[in-house]
């Protein structure tokens, strides 16, 4: 299916692997000149040369920065001032109890996985109006609405950009730019396939028999009994980019493998 986005512009945060990576593929496919993000150079540039590879009449281009930091985001918007889709991937995860949840943690995570998101937002939005065209995506979580307890701050996050999400929707009232969330379930990325692979050491057996164990044992309410593959995140959020997808607005999209066990 042609999703009418050939020749647009859009910005993909955290594009150098995992969710990230697999949307700015599943965009560059649909003729979208994607800008890879990331802090680290190479990766960027190696990510670049692999959708120029795959997608040669596209025009990767390089958006190397730390967007947490606001010097480098201005930096950003001074090469870049005009994109038709933001996608807000980037973020930070990591399992932590509480009592370890101090004050300076909070700060690191609602600084990474709000502000910058919330920064490019800021900037880009108003931009979109004006042309009359624009998608914004942030990418949350089932975690968002149905908190484990295992992340209370990458929680709390995801549960914000719900709500930003919302709020920035209301700004874009009878035009063709919405603002909506994905929030997917489990996501087979690379750094998930390692604490796999760290978890069952055995070499006999397969990857899927690893996952399938892990599943039954540790996410028994996954109704799909495997991790969701970026590149299913990637191809929905290639859709909600699309002209087709302008009824959605301010909407938690939900691919989260029947995570979440409530109806709405």
């Amino acid at each position: 299916m042609d999703m009418g986005l050939h020749g647009k512009t859009a910005l993909v945060t955290g594009s150098t692997k995992g969710i990230g990576k697999a949307i700015a593929i599943e965009l560059a496919k649909e003729g979208v000149n994607v800008l890879i993000n990331g802090r680290n150079d190479e990766d960027v540039e190696r990510t670049i040369n692999e959708i120029k590879s795959d997608f040669p009449t596209t025009s990767p281009q390089k958006a190397t920065a730390d967007l947490v930091d606001k010097g480098q985001r201005e930096a950003l918007f001074e090469k870049h001032p005009q994109i038709d889709i933001l996608v807000n991937n980037m973020g930070i995860y990591e399992i932590m109890s509480y009592d370890d949840v101090d004050d300076e943690v909070w700060e690191k995570y609602f600084r990474t996985n709000v502000l910058a998101a919330n920064g490019l937002s800021k900037f880009y939005l108003p931009k979109m109006v004006n042309n009359g065209f624009g998608r914004i995506i942030f990418i949350a979580s089932e975690e968002a609405v149905m908190p484990s307890g295992q992340m209370p701050q990458y929680c709390m996050t995801k549960s914000m950009l719900l709500s930003l999400s919302k709020s920035l929707s209301k700004l874009t009232i009878g035009t063709e730019v919405t603002v909506n969330t994905i929030m997917p379930g489990p996501t087979l990325s690379e750094n998930v396939q390692q604490i796999i692979e760290s978890i069952y050491p055995d070499e006999s057996m397969t990857f899927s028999e690893k996952e399938k164990d892990f599943m039954k044992k540790n996410l028994p309410q996954s109704e799909i009994q495997r991790f969701i593959k970026p590149i299913e995140i990637g191809r929905l959020a290639a859709f909600v980019c699309s002209p087709y997808a302008a009824a959605f607005k301010g909407s938690p999209i939900r691919m989260d493998g029947g995570m979440v066990p409530t109806i709405f």
